[in-house]
């Protein structure tokens, strides 16, 4: 395990921290949609606010995708010693994970794109692609957490069983992984946002561990 490596893998928890932190506040404070209502008044809504949505969608999906597999490789390589069938499975899943979100971003930019454009011409149509494109989205990303819920559970056990992190991070870890994999079941998807916020404060904790110089007692070779 390489320092530089792990300082990658902090500083990339951090930046994930970061991209979360300004997707929430540009929903909360700038792309507010309640005055559009409506298939229509959600093309409408792209087109008023397209630079707005496609600053928010490469924040928040694509740079968040890349610094997620800068942090799950540096993460495998902290915990690997530990369980290396068990890191394996997680960097495998992690990897799912952060193409899931590179795509579901590269979805939402292009097609909010090409919708406002086909609105210009056919609304009726442009309505019924954004529409079909928020299906795709939503399946993708949007309407579940679980794929990154498995990841964080699986991390986060390693690291509760072999202390390669801080407890306390362990067992936050898996309280928001488990409320991530429930997701997958429609009823929960309210849980979507609550595992959005959670992750806000894990990547923080990674990100501070891993940047700090006493968690070289966590590492194998102090184990």
């Amino acid at each position: 395990m390489t320092n530089e490596f792990q300082k990658a893998g902090g500083f990339s928890a951090i930046a994930m921290a970061a991209c979360y932190l300004i997707g929430f506040a540009m929903f909360i404070f700038v792309l507010d949609s309640s005055s559009y209502s409506g298939p229509s008044g959600s093309v409408a809504f792209a087109a008023d606010h397209a630079f707005q949505l496609f600053l928010t969608m490469l924040v928040i999906y694509v740079l968040a995708s890349l610094f997620l597999i800068v942090l799950l490789l540096a993460l495998n390589d902290r915990l690997k010693a530990y369980a290396p069938v068990v890191m394996q499975t997680a960097t495998a899943v992690g990897i799912i994970w952060a193409a899931i979100v590179l795509v579901s971003g590269m979805l939402s930019i292009l097609g909010a794109d090409s919708v406002t454009r086909l609105a210009e011409t056919d609304p009726e149509r442009a309505a019924t692609v954004w529409l079909a494109v928020g299906i795709v989205q939503n399946v993708l990303g949007g309407g579940t957490e679980f794929v990154g819920g498995v990841w964080i559970t699986l991390v986060s056990l390693t690291g509760l069983r072999h202390r390669g992190l801080p407890r306390a991070l362990n067992l936050f870890g898996l309280v928001i992984g488990l409320a991530g994999i429930v997701t997958i079941y429609p009823d929960f998807e309210p849980l979507n946002a609550v595992f959005g916020l959670s992750q806000i404060v894990w990547f923080l904790g990674v990100g501070v561990v891993m940047l700090s110089r006493k968690s070289r007692e966590l590492m194998p070779s102090a184990a």
